[in-house]
């Protein structure tokens, strides 16, 4: 028996299986139920990572007005806005819970600056993606080690290339199965329930900031905009993702329907 499921039948059923279920029954839970039922489907270590954003202040507040068994983890690049770290405190302030912050290697970080600068990533978007393979990709694969589940505050209108992401899935490169509870939720949904239940959240949204990362790599959103156009706003491309939620094309294991 392990520390965070009970045991039951359903420890040997098939990752697939569980996926299939997960996200079949989703669309009638709200999001209190779909953490709960997650928590039960998923034998093992839960993980759930967080960006202090709205999204993810709904889902913290989802999971510790529960006491669930998930870890809350954060990536701290190093170079977050001070309204983060600021909420960050506030959210552990309010719920009485510390959330574990995973680190850039310092090998790392001071090889990528030596070589490009302090603000090479804005070079290119190769560049770009080093510097977030660095402080981000890294990172995560040290505070998924172990995991079963993977939880995010993904969500499908957040731009186009999240748009055909799915409810649930097995997400092969970490052998875990990844689970995002708000993709169906509209953002005026995701600020209506914060403000229902007084969840802390980060000003920056107040001041037209919808999607928040590293402070030189966002600005705020311009009337008429997508939400994640303040992301690498100088790169001249659509996608904008850092590589911890790019997907391979799905194959007949892994996908499932959103």
């Amino acid at each position: 028996m392990n520390a965070y499921s009970p045991l039951t039948t359903r420890d040997t059923e098939p990752p697939q299986a569980i996926v299939q279920r997960l996200a079949s029954g989703f669309a009638d839970l709200d999001l209190f139920n779909r953490l709960a039922e997650a928590r039960r489907a998923i034998a093992g270590r839960l993980v759930f990572t967080t960006s202090f954003g709205l999204e993810d202040q709904a889902i913290t507040h989802a999971i510790l007005s529960q006491d669930l068994a998930i870890d809350i983890v954060t990536l701290d690049t190093g170079r977050l806005f001070p309204q983060t770290y600021e909420v960050w405190s506030e959210t552990e302030a309010r719920y009485g819970r510390r959330i574990r912050a995973f680190y850039p290697e310092r090998v790392s970080v001071e090889a990528f600056v030596a070589q490009h600068g302090i603000d090479g990533f804005r070079a290119s978007i190769l560049a770009r993606q080093a510097c977030c393979a660095v402080r981000k990709v890294e990172p995560l694969g040290r505070a998924l080690s172990g995991a079963s589940g993977w939880i995010t505050g993904v969500r499908a209108e957040q731009s186009w290339e999240r748009a055909t992401t799915p409810y649930a899935a097995i997400d092969a490169a970490r052998g875990l199965i990844k689970l995002n509870p708000l993709l169906d939720w509209s953002r005026e949904r995701v600020v209506a329930f914060v403000r229902e239940h007084g969840v802390p959240y980060n000003p920056l949204h107040d001041e037209g900031f919808l999607s928040i990362g590293c402070a030189p790599c966002t600005r705020a959103v311009k009337p008429g905009e997508p939400e994640r156009a303040g992301r690498w706003w100088w790169e001249q491309e659509d996608k904008k993702e850092c590589g911890l939620h790019s997907r391979p094309r799905p194959t007949p294991e892994t996908a499932v329907a959103s």
